[in-house]
């Protein structure tokens, strides 16, 4: 048998000092967020993170930066997740959308409130990746290659 990570894509989201997180249930808790998934059969990592803010948050995403690629083995699980998180702007905001199934909702934190939630992060990666962000970091998104055929 062949190993494989779950590969996923995040959104880091930030506007007017303040990120775009989601409540989510996973575990049989509420847990915190960057809008998150997998990515998809298919599909590009781009158009992964932005389909996936979309269905999480329903606000628009346009990547403008790539901050980090993250491997995580979860503890006590037989899987470790590859998460390619994404920084950049959100165009629009459709407020009438229903969200994913298991997100109760999108709020906006400060990077403080963020880090006085840690016990409700979903993994280690939440803080991580905002982090990273705030030190700058941002490599660009030319560094992903598509290669079809």
């Amino acid at each position: 048998m062949i190993w494989k990570p779950n590969v996923v894509v995040a959104a880091i989201i930030e506007r007017n000092g303040r990120f775009l997180l989601v409540e989510e249930e996973a575990d049989g808790a509420v847990v915190l967020n960057q809008p998150a998934g997998h990515l998809d059969e298919g599909e590009s990592l781009l158009d992964a993170v932005v389909r996936e803010a979309l269905e999480e948050t329903a606000w628009h995403f346009e990547p403008q930066a790539l901050v980090g690629v993250y491997r995580w083995p979860r503890p006590g699980k037989p899987v470790t997740y590859l998460r390619f998180a994404f920084s950049g702007k959100v165009t629009r905001h459709d407020p009438g959308r229903a969200l994913d199934h298991g997100i109760v909702r999108a709020v906006w934190m400060s990077a403080e409130e963020i880090r006085s939630a840690r016990p409700r992060h979903r993994s280690p990666q939440v803080e991580r990746c905002i982090d990273d962000y705030l030190a700058g970091q941002r490599y660009p998104l030319g560094l992903l290659k598509e290669l079809t055929n």
